[in-house]
């Protein structure tokens, strides 16, 4: 009898003891995901804030490197009016390839989404506002003389790609979102004649809920092109 109780004592400790290391293994094995998950993010952070210091740097120096060329620009031009016709050209150009802060005469358009509640029957996707959307906007601004446009900070230039990948709008490859700030320099009259009767805004965004405003500024700032413009298979013709 007393073996018998020994023997189920014996046991029951056994299953306590069994239990509790279970209970440890897996308690080590949680603080050890928890601690690399500490550690992988906070190596991830380091990564960040590396590649951001290398980018301001970078950038640092190549607003230096602008400077210093257009001082060049500057003292070589002295006296000179055939070299002075060309540096006018050379900003000219900067200017219309996006390369320059540019400010001036223009507008400023916001697009929204349609704020109001969509019912059970209607389909969201005709209430937002798409790529497609501010493609043609873009090209109605240039069509009626805008010299400079930007889409939320985004600068306009010929190689920009305004896509869509799911519900995301992509502009020169950077994430943005409604509501979509459009400011364009030039004639404000001609400008601001792309919201007529006939036009996209009245015939297709505001039917569909879309807010378009806009007004005229005299001091309409938009931005450079921060980007890479490169050409691989453009030469010269001989």
């Amino acid at each position: 009898m007393n073996k018998n109780r020994i023997a189920l004592t014996l046991g029951i400790v056994c299953v306590i003891l069994t239990i509790a290391i279970c209970v440890q293994v897996n308690t080590i094995k949680n603080a050890n995901s928890t601690v690399s998950k500490t550690f992988a993010e906070d190596e991830l952070r380091d990564e960040v804030l590396k590649w951001k210091e290398k980018y301001e740097r970078i950038s640092n120096e190549l607003d230096e490197a602008e400077k210093g060329l257009a001082k060049i620009r500057e003292e070589s031009t002295k006296d000179d009016s055939n070299s002075t016709s060309k540096e006018e050209q050379i900003t000219l150009n900067n200017n219309l390839l996006g390369m320059t802060n540019l400010e001036g005469p223009g507008i400023e358009m916001i697009v929204e989404d349609d704020p109001n509640e969509i019912g059970p029957l209607d389909d969201i996707y005709n209430h937002v506002v798409h790529d497609a959307d501010l493609r043609v906007l873009v090209n109605e601004l240039k069509n009626a003389g805008a010299e400079a446009i930007s889409i939320n900070g985004q600068r306009i230039v010929n190689t920009t790609a305004i896509t869509c990948i799911g519900n995301v709008i992509k502009i020169n490859d950077e994430r943005i979102t409604s509501p979509f700030t459009i400011k364009a320099i030039g004639f404000q009259e001609s400008l601001v004649g792309i919201d007529w009767r006939a036009g996209y805004i009245q015939q297709c965004l505001r039917p569909a809920g879309i807010v378009v405003n806009i007004k005229k500024s005299n001091k309409v700032e938009i931005p450079k092109y921060t980007g890479v413009i490169s050409a691989q298979y453009m030469n010269l013709s001989k």
